[in-house]
C-alpha cells in the first residue's frame, strides 16, 4: 500500500511538473520567456531557502564551487526550456530534453545494451526533426533549444550527484535555485517592467513556480523513501507523454504522428535505461 501511494505521488508531481510549463507557456505572451523564466525560478527559490534554511550547514569553498556550478546549470536548463517551449509542442520539447539524462546514464555505463537505448533516442530525434519527404513545421531553433537544455539537465544530474555528498537533498536543491537564479537574472533584466505586473500576473507566476518547482519536489522527495530509484525512473519516462497530453489540452497542441512515435522512442529508452543500469539515474527537474 505505501508503494502505491509512493506511485500515486509521483504520477501527481509528473501532472504538476506538465501542467506548470503549459501554464507557463500561456504566460509566455504577456511576459515572454525570458521574464516568466526569471519569476518562476526566483519564487521557487525563495520559497525553498524559507522551507529548507540552508543557510544552517556550513560549507566549504570546494562545496560552494560546486553548488554554484549546480546552480548555473539548473538555471541554464530552465533558460533554454522556456525558449524551446516558446517554439515547438510542449510534449516534443520534453522528449528531447530526456535526451541529456539519457546522455549521462550511456556515459556512465558499461553495457552495450545503454548503447542501444543511446540509439532509440537518437531515432527519436530523427523523426522529430523536419524531412523532405514529410510535411512538418518543426522549429529547428527549437528543437536545437531543446536539445541544449537536455545538455544542461545531464549536468545537472553530474552536479546534483557531487553536491549530495556534502549537503542534504534540500538544501542543496534550495542553493541550486538560488544560484539558478542568479544565472537567469541577465538576460530578463531588459525585459523587466514590475510596475507593468498585475496582481493576476504575479499569481499566475507563483502558480508555476509552485506546479513546476516546490510541489513535484516534495511529492518526489517523500515518493523516493517508499520506492526504488529503478522504479522511480521508469515512471519519470511517463513526462513526454504527459507533456503531450497537457499540451493538447491546454494549449491545444496537435502531435503528427512521426512526432508521437519519436515521443514514444525517447520514452521506451528512458524507461529501459532505467531498469537496466546498475544504479538508475533519476531524471528529476526542479
Amino acid at each position: 500500500m505505501e508503494k502505491l501511494k509512493s506511485i500515486i505521488l509521483v504520477l501527481i508531481a509528473i501532472f504538476s511538473i506538465q501542467g506548470g510549463a503549459s501554464f507557463a507557456k500561456q504566460l509566455f505572451t504577456v511576459l515572454g520567456p525570458g521574464v516568466t523564466t526569471f519569476l518562476r525560478v526566483w519564487i521557487s527559490a525563495l520559497l525553498l531557502l524559507v522551507i529548507f534554511q540552508p543557510w544552517k550547514h556550513k560549507l566549504t569553498k570546494n562545496t560552494w564551487g560546486v553548488v554554484a556550478l549546480y546552480g548555473m546549470s539548473l538555471g541554464a536548463m530552465n533558460l533554454l526550456f522556456y525558449l524551446a517551449l516558446q517554439r515547438i509542442p510542449l510534449g516534443v520539447a520534453v522528449a528531447l530534453e530526456f535526451t541529456g539524462p539519457l546522455a549521462v546514464a550511456t556515459f556512465a555505463s558499461k553495457k552495450a545494451l545503454d548503447v542501444v537505448w543511446a540509439l532509440l533516442a537518437g531515432l527519436g530525434i530523427v523523426l522529430i526533426l523536419p524531412h523532405a519527404n514529410f510535411s512538418s513545421s518543426i522549429d529547428v531553433i527549437g528543437v536545437a533549444l531543446a536539445l541544449g537544455a537536455g545538455f544542461f539537465w545531464g549536468l545537472y544530474i553530474v552536479f546534483a550527484k557531487k553536491v549530495g555528498r556534502s549537503i542534504v537533498g534540500g538544501s542543496a536543491t534550495a542553493l541550486g535555485m538560488f544560484f539558478a537564479a542568479l544565472t537567469v537574472t541577465p538576460t530578463a533584466i531588459p525585459q523587466l517592467h514590475f510596475a507593468d505586473y498585475t496582481l493576476q500576473i504575479w499569481l499566475s507566476a507563483l502558480a508555476v513556480a509552485v506546479l513546476s518547482s516546490a510541489l513535484p519536489y516534495s511529492l518526489e522527495m517523500i515518493a523516493l523513501r517508499s520506492i526504488p530509484s529503478k522504479t522511480f525512473g521508469v515512471l519519470m519516462s511517463l513526462e513526454p507523454a504527459v507533456a503531450a497530453l497537457m499540451g493538447f489540452v491546454f494549449l491545444n497542441e496537435k502531435l503528427s504522428g512521426l512526432q508521437l512515435m519519436a515521443i514514444l522512442c525517447v520514452m521506451v529508452a528512458s524507461s529501459g535505461s532505467s531498469l537496466t543500469s546498475r544504479t538508475a539515474e533519476v531524471p528529476t527537474q526542479s
